[in-house]
Parts: structure tokens; sequence; C-alpha cells
């Protein structure tokens, strides 16, 4: 037990931090290790490998998340800032580096090897984006001489622009709404969010007309007799055959024939062999999360906490419930992980860096430790 009259920095640590969150947190990186032990045997074995092998790599990318989202958690705003600034530029520069030599999957390009260790940059790109524009979007509205917004509107330019080149939509697509949510949070005028939504509009139709696996994908959503929708259709049946309760642990078969049953669509191995049961149990927590996140945002003292904590949440909720309606057929299919339930290192890792940042933001603390600073080399 942690004495409240303690001095230490644990101690300081976890009287500060939203335990429920962060057990929550930790509640689906268990339910990740147990449905990757359902869902993972069958594909190792397709591929010629150990039956185990994405089980025990799942609980080897947790344990380095693990630590990333306790030591991030400790950090000041201050830090959280400075860190972020250089995790983006870091970012940069690796997704500048993976369309010369990444390798090409699917016609993408969106891996590269960086000390033996294959890595998706975009993923760790992200939450580092949504603290730099929470800080200018809170700069924006205390220093009236900083063209904040200008700088926004250029780091999301430059984002898009190195995304849409690898091609990645679904990592486009997740900054851009985020991006317009803490415009919107900003008191930005309406006329500018409508006038950036039909600029995402025309993008997203000039995609579907000359990227043909966007035009395909779009096709077969809206017309499943127009194309190949195995993964998805077979998903859609696992929620029919699983039921409320499920077949049981061990009695699925769609992990046993879809490709990506321990990735993107983990979520339908879940609600056949746990039921619907489980996957509602998932969606609680992290809608619990999103909204417990929101609610500290609301009572934020400070501009750059309030939109920052909002940024982290939506782009969280976001990912999940993108996850979940592709699984569900609600929207066209897009690789996008379930967070910390999916199989994959940087997707994981990532997660953990941003939800990290998340706790050091909530954490209770005297109001002088909130004060914004001038400029963000001193942040």
């Amino acid at each position: 037990m942690v004495s409240r009259v303690q001095r230490t920095p644990f101690a300081a640590w976890w009287w500060t931090v939203d335990r429920l969150m962060l057990a929550a947190l930790i509640a689906l990186m268990l339910a990740g290790i147990v449905l990757s032990l359902a869902a993972s045997p069958p594909v190792a074995a397709r591929v010629g490998l150990d039956p185990f092998y994405f089980v025990n790599r799942h609980v080897m990318y947790l344990v380095p998340a693990l630590f990333v989202l306790l030591g991030t958690s400790l950090l000041s705003p201050r830090y959280v800032r400075r860190l972020a600034l250089v995790v983006f530029i870091v970012s940069i520069l690796l997704v500048v580096a993976t369309m010369f030599w990444g390798a090409e999957v699917k016609g993408a390009r969106r891996w590269i090897v960086v000390l033996g260790l294959n890595i998706q940059p975009s993923e760790f790109l992200k939450p580092a984006f949504v603290i730099l524009i929470a800080w200018l979007f809170g700069e924006s509205a205390r220093r009236l001489e900083m063209p904040a917004n200008t700088m926004a509107l250029g780091l999301l330019a430059l984002a898009v622009t190195l995304l849409v080149l690898q091609p990645d939509f679904g990592q486009t697509m997740l900054i851009v709404l985020v991006w317009g949510a803490l415009f919107f949070l900003a008191g930005m005028r309406l006329v500018w969010v409508f006038g950036l939504a039909g600029v995402a509009g025309i993008g997203l139709l000039g995609a579907f007309f000359t990227i043909p696996h966007v035009e395909q994908r779009i096709k077969r959503f809206l017309d499943p007799a127009s194309g190949d929708t195995f993964q998805v259709q077979t998903a859609m049946e696992s929620f029919l055959n699983g039921g409320w309760l499920g077949r049981g642990p061990g009695e699925g078969t769609v992990k046993r024939i879809l490709p990506d049953s321990h990735a993107d669509f983990v979520f339908a191995v879940a609600a056949e062999e746990f039921g619907v049961v489980l996957c509602l149990a998932l969606l609680v927590l992290f809608a619990f999360i999103v909204v417990r996140a929101l609610l500290h945002a609301f009572n934020a003292n400070d501009a750059f906490t309030r939109f920052a904590v909002s940024g982290l949440a939506m782009l969280f909720g976001l990912q999940s419930a993108i996850n979940m309606a592709v699984n569900l057929h609600l929207v066209p299919a897009k690789g996008m992980t379930l967070p910390f339930i999916s199989y994959g290192g940087s997707s994981m890792i990532s997660l953990a860096y941003g939800m990290g940042m998340l706790l050091a933001l909530t954490r209770d603390r005297p109001r002088a430790a909130l004060l914004p600073t001038g400029a963000l080399a001193a942040a």
C-alpha cells in the first residue's frame, strides 16, 4: 500500500494518476493476450511458424509498451510537449525514408527496418502530431500575434502529403478527423470547418477516381457482388455463429480461414468464441476510456491540456470505432488495428505512448504546473 505522506516519485505519481483509466488500459492489454491465444495459432500454422509465434511476440511487444505507458505518464506537460516534438520530427524523417528504402507491401511503403526492428513510422507520428496541434491551438487563443493556426495547417498539410504518398489513407483520415475536431474546439468559425470538410471531400473523391484500391474498397462496400469480400463476409458470419455467449474458447472456425484474424479481424474471433457479451465488454472499456478522458478535458484549467486530452481521446476512440465498424461491415474495409487487442508492435507501442501522454496530462497537478509556456522551444 502506498501512503499519501510518502514523498517518493512513485507515490506522487500513484496518488495523482487516473487509476481507473490505467486499470481499463491494463484490462485491454490482458484481453489482448487472451484473444491472441485464441486467434493467432492457426494463422502461425498456415504460414509454417510455431503455433505460439504470434502469441509470444504479442507478449514481447506488451513489455516495452507497458514501460512506455508508465514512463510517459510520469512526464509533466512541459516534457510531454518536448518529447512530442522529438517524436514528430523523427517520425517525419522515417516516413520520408520509408518511401525510398521501405519494403513495398500491396503497393504501399509503410514499413522500414531500423536497427533490426520493423517499424511503421506513421503510427508514432499520430500521437505526437496531436500534441503539437493542441499546443498550437492553445497558443492561438493566448498569443494573437503568433500565426499558430497557419502553423497548424502547415503541419496538417505536411503530415497528410507524406501519408498519401505512402499511400496510407486510413492514418490520413484519422489525422484529418482529429485535426478538424480540434480546429472546431478551438473556436474557429463554422464556415472554415465546412470549407475544410469540402476540401477533404474533394480529396476523397480524387482518391476514389485515381487510386484503384481505394475505388475497389468503396465499390465492394457499396456492392459486395462487385469484388472479393471474403474477409468482411466471413467476419460478419462470426457474429452470427457466436451468438450472445460464443461457441467457447478454441471452438471458432473464422480464425482458421481468415488471413488477418489475429490483427485487423481479431474482434470477429472474439465474437465467435466468446460471444457478443465480450464484444460489448470491450466496447464499454473503450468508451469508458474515451468518455473519462473527455471529462478530464472539460475540467482542464488550460487550453493546451484541454485540446491535447481531447485529441488523444478522439484518436484512440476513432481508431477503435473504425476497426469494430469494419468487422461489422459498417464502413469500407481498412487495415487498422484494435488498440491493445490486435497483433502489431508499432501499433501497440505507439498507442502506449499516446495513452501514456493522456495519463500524464490528466494527472492532478497544482495549477502553477499547468501554466502555458511562451514558446515551443521552452515548452
